[in-house]
């Protein structure tokens, strides 16, 4: 069978966490130069982000540790197994920096479902589950924060024989994982409660992991985003637009961020009456405006019109003011991405939308885009049909029966819509949804995508999903269900995976607009689950503050800035003042089979795909280096060649661009 090099150490089935290898005492190994090259055959188990996400462009870390496990993270009853059997040794789970080892247990059987049982040492700290089998090799590994835990849950196992004991784990990462283990290791060591303790903190009154880790990266990712330097860069304040502290103490909207761009001529006094009138108080602020025509993306929730049609004269005129701060347009475009029937039931419960009678200037566009239930059950077919095995006959009308396809080809063609009306119609656009932090955050984040190049670069992007999704009031805690138990929860659903998702399809249609790989968007994919960095901890930007999230955990963009050369796509070219608009139709979207598929290992690529991008990443970074040298050489000649004419006509040289 033909035989595919792995990146780099041991065999890992599983993974999902970006770091770098920690050495014992807490000292991060240099990276991928420390570990030593393996090979895998293609039916072996799919590598963790050390060996499979690095060939699939997922991600970076090493998984080859020395040394010993600190003793004061180990249980003495683990100790004494330790000291005595080097097979225990051996098996032992690497640690971060501020992580501690709960329970360990011998001879626990992994029944994968691509190679059959493993037998290992599973280890459950406060941050992951770990698997090690060391018979095999390489060795096998199954590296799991425990972030992306959905269910856990008892089974029988039987068929096992000596291993009574079953665990099924139903992960948020498209993949489930069964454990088999002796009935008196249970009783001795309660290795399921363990497991649901560490999966579930918040269930169990006990802090997420996040603020545990300690960490220490060359960049403090929490100064990517400052609002007043974004705005700025915008062109903000001006005549029309002020930049507002109304929401200093998020007494106007606790789901709002402190700092908020108005129209200058509204009083604090209209705002709060405004505030009132909308859902949740989220009245609409300015995500974004045109440089040249001033046209701007607005944000908001629903209004409180209701089955009497009810009316507010501050929140009228406040619109018809942002429709005035556009001079190129008398016409505001409100982008209802909601399907018309649901606003209709939402207005008899008391939201609804802005009728054109009562906003004479405006016009009401739904975009028919279905609610969070609806995708949360497209995921779960999705998960269905890919994992742990794909019906090959059927894959095609498999995939097109969960619909997730066409709910990514309706959100990106809302985007462009908007998108759209800023560039090509000079028209100021309002976007709402319902309580305008789910389908909003979507459309507005997409739409200042395709519109703006410098959100296209890597802090750029981190400013856009910091300013768009995070501090906007995106409920990560409650839409992902961090360290909750509550599986079944109808506020769980995938909108920020919809994002990135719509982001990549961006990427494969213009494969040169973006500064960042695919690594980049699978790293931010895991680590919102994970619980290892506190960038997507909380529900609104009031909470993290109540938390104290940016001073007591690690942001995800501290890791990924401090190795930018991981993240960095090698045919980056800046596209300034370019505008994107990318083709909305199914037959030019494709499912992401390197995130949604990757735990199998036939769908693996069989070449080093991420290695391939660093080499051409460095050789871009030469000949850069070489074009300068001569643009400078030439430069030196003209001076040189000036100099030498004394006073004859002067021939200046045509300047070189050139972009490699």
């Amino acid at each position: 069978m033909e035989r595919a090099a792995a990146a780099a150490g041991p065999a890992v089935e599983g993974g999902g966490v970006s770091r770098r290898a920690v050495r014992a005492g807490g000292a991060a190994a240099a990276g991928a130069g420390s570990r030593q090259p393996s090979t895998e055959t293609l039916d072996s188990p799919t590598g963790s982000h050390v060996e499979w996400c690095k060939q699939l462009i997922a991600a970076t870390i090493s998984s080859q540790i020395s040394g010993s496990v600190p003793s004061e993270g180990v249980s003495r009853d683990y100790r004494a197994l330790r000291d005595g059997n080097k097979l225990a040794q051996m098996e032992e789970a690497p640690l971060f920096p501020g992580e501690s080892i709960k329970v360990i247990a011998k001879d626990v059987m992994y029944i994968c479902p691509y190679m059959g049982a493993v037998s290992g040492t599973l280890t459950v700290t406060d941050f992951r589950m770990f698997i090690k089998s060391v018979e095999r090799d390489p060795p096998f590994v199954v590296d799991v924060p425990l972030g992306v835990i959905s269910r856990v849950e008892k089974i029988g196992v039987q068929s096992h024989g000596d291993n009574s004991c079953g665990i099924e784990i139903v992960c948020k990462d498209m993949r489930n994982l069964r454990l088999a283990y002796k009935q008196e290791e249970q009783n001795r060591l309660e290795i399921f409660e363990n497991l649901v303790i560490r999966a579930f903190p918040v269930s169990n009154g006990l802090p997420l992991f996040a603020f545990s880790y300690k960490e220490k990266f060359a960049v403090n990712g929490w100064k990517v985003y400052d609002p007043m330097a974004e705005y700025k860069r915008q062109g903000l304040p001006n005549e029309s637009w002020k930049i507002s502290k109304i929401n200093s103490t998020y007494e106007l909207c606790d789901t709002y961020p402190a700092v908020l761009v108005v129209p200058t001529s509204v009083k604090d006094d209209d705002l709060s009456k405004v505030a009132a009138f909308r859902a949740k108080g989220r009245v609409p602020v300015l995500s974004w405006i045109h440089p040249e025509s001033q046209a701007t993306i607005t944000r908001c929730s629903q209004p409180s019109v209701g089955p009497n049609d009810k009316r507010c004269k501050e929140d009228e005129k406040y619109l018809q003011t942002i429709m005035d701060a556009n001079a190129q347009s008398h016409k505001l475009i409100i982008f209802d991405a909601r399907q018309n029937s649901v606003a209709d039931t939402n207005k008899a419960k008391g939201g609804g939308y802005e009728s054109e009678s009562a906003y004479p200037n405006a016009e009401l566009v739904f975009l028919e885009i279905h609610n969070i239930h609806v995708m949360r059950e497209s995921l779960r077919k999705l998960k269905e049909i890919v994992y742990p095995t794909i019906d090959e006959t059927r894959w095609l009308s498999n995939v097109d029966s969960t619909h997730w396809l066409e709910y990514i080809r309706m959100l990106l063609a809302g985007a462009v819509r908007i998108a759209d009306k800023i560039e090509s119609g000079k028209t100021s656009v309002v976007v709402h949804c319902s309580d305008g932090w789910d389908r909003t955050a979507q459309l507005t984040a997409l739409a200042m995508l395709m519109l703006d190049s410098y959100y296209r670069t890597i802090k750029g992007f981190e400013v856009l999903v910091e300013k768009e999704w995070i501090s906007f009031g995106h409920r990560f805690a409650m839409r992902v269900g961090h360290g909750d138990d509550d599986h079944a929860d109808a506020d769980r659903s995938p909108i920020f995976l919809q994002f990135i998702d719509c982001v990549w399809q961006m990427t494969r249609q213009f494969p040169a607009a973006f500064e960042f790989n695919e690594l980049f968007l699978i790293t931010i994919l895991d680590h919102l689950y994970s619980c290892l960095f506190g960038t997507f901890l909380c529900n609104c930007e009031k909470e993290r503050l109540k938390e104290e999230v940016s001073t007591k955990t690690v942001s995800l963009w501290s890791y990924i800035n401090s190795q930018l050369e991981e993240f960095t796509n090698p045919f980056y070219v800046n596209y300034e003042n370019h505008v994107l608009y990318p083709v909305a139709s199914l037959n030019h979207l494709e499912l992401w089979v390197n995130y949604y598929i990757r735990w199998n290992p036939r769908m693996r690529p069989q070449v080093p795909i991420h290695q391939n991008l660093k080499e051409l990443l460095a050789i871009r970074t030469e000949l850069q280096k070489k074009v300068e040298d001569l643009q400078r050489e030439a430069a030196t000649r003209s001076i040189s060649s000036s100099s030498d004419r004394g006073s004859s006509p002067s021939h200046s040289a045509t300047p070189v661009h050139t972009s490699v």
